[in-house]
């Protein structure tokens, strides 16, 4: 079954559950922390940003996780297949980031031991600047990238869980946004190019349940001349109601049911394998580069792999076209938290 939401509503109902689990294609539900009938301590809310080019890509989050909050910055090399990071973690913070409760207006900011992030969000472009001092001995990190927004399709989804109705987990992707600007690491000077590189937002409100396991891949890029992208993902909370797997195509979304994916374990860097129930999808990632996460304080632990790597495959449209790509570049990722 996959519900689609097609009016606007409330989020949350007087008890602090989800009003109407499913997806959407556009932020059609409103979310108030006020709202949240579960300890204050549970709340978890972020905003991530993914931009990437055939050479090299960056990712940025502001991440409010209550009790905790994570500052991040990667740069990936994927010439040298390298990858370099540096998090600023705080304590008990308990939303007083002040993210926005919409990703249709309201920017994001942090500023601190020597991180400035700033997402700033415009009508039709999402800015990023950013700079990290020391990112690297010696070297400072700083982002100056324009993100155009063309009010296209996006994943949203409202999924609750089975052994907790007032945690749930409101989520927006927006895939393909033509990316430009510049990123500069020391002296160097990365450039990305609006008609062939893209960002992805990720852009998160819940209340977790505190162990979960969740799988994501993400692809942005060009086939036949359209834009085209995927948000695939699974492993948490109750997905009885929609799964967030979803096929872009030149602005439009295409809706998927149950998608697999098979990873040769403990070997993050074989070959991925990603397959449908529908016979509407199947494609290989060939790996890249793999930035573990091994954040472990014993009861807060993120612990797992994001693997870049370039896609191919076949995706089937809801018109029943066959599109064929190949090395497209994306990500896909399996991550356990304890938080």
């Amino acid at each position: 079954m996959q519900k689609q939401i097609l009016e606007k509503q409330k989020l949350l109902n007087e008890k602090g559950e989800l009003t109407n689990p499913g997806y959407a294609t556009e932020p059609l539900l409103i979310y108030d922390r006020k709202d949240v009938g579960a300890s204050k301590w549970r709340i978890k809310e972020w905003d991530y940003y993914a931009s990437l080019s055939d050479r090299f890509g960056v990712s940025f989050v502001i991440a409010d996780l209550a009790y905790s909050a994570m500052i991040s910055a990667v740069f990936l090399d994927f010439e040298a297949k390298i990858v370099y990071k540096k998090t600023k973690l705080l304590w008990f913070v308990f939303g007083k980031l002040g993210l926005p409760a919409t990703s249709v207006n309201g920017d994001s900011r942090f500023h601190g031991g020597g991180f400035d992030f700033d997402f700033v969000r415009n009508e039709n472009e999402r800015i990023i600047n950013v700079s990290v001092k020391d990112f690297l001995p010696g070297k400072d990190l700083s982002a100056k990238l324009q993100l155009k927004d063309l009010h296209d399709d996006s994943m949203v989804i409202a999924t609750p869980w089975q052994e907790n109705r007032k945690a749930f987990y409101y989520n927006q992707k927006i895939n393909c946004m033509p990316t430009s600007g510049t990123v500069t690491l020391g002296s160097e000077e990365y450039h990305f190019h609006p008609d062939t590189d893209f960002s992805v937002l990720d852009w998160g409100r819940g209340v977790w349940t505190y162990k979960n396991t969740w799988y994501w891949a993400s692809i942005s890029g060009i086939v036949e001349g359209k834009r085209f992208g995927m948000n695939l993902g699974y492993g948490f909370g109750d997905m009885t109601s929609a799964t967030e797997n979803m096929l872009f195509y030149d602005g439009s979304a295409h809706k998927l049911d149950q998608v697999v994916f098979e990873i040769q374990e403990p070997d993050f860097l074989k070959p991925w394998r990603f397959i449908d129930d529908e016979g509407r999808l199947e494609m290989v990632m060939e790996p890249i580069v793999d930035r573990q996460d091994d954040l472990n304080f014993g009861i807060i632990k993120n612990l797992g792999h994001q693997v870049f790597g370039r896609f191919s495959g076949y995706f089937v449209l809801d018109d029943g076209r066959k599109i064929e790509f190949r090395d497209q570049i994306g990500f896909a990722e399996k991550i356990t938290n304890h938080y």
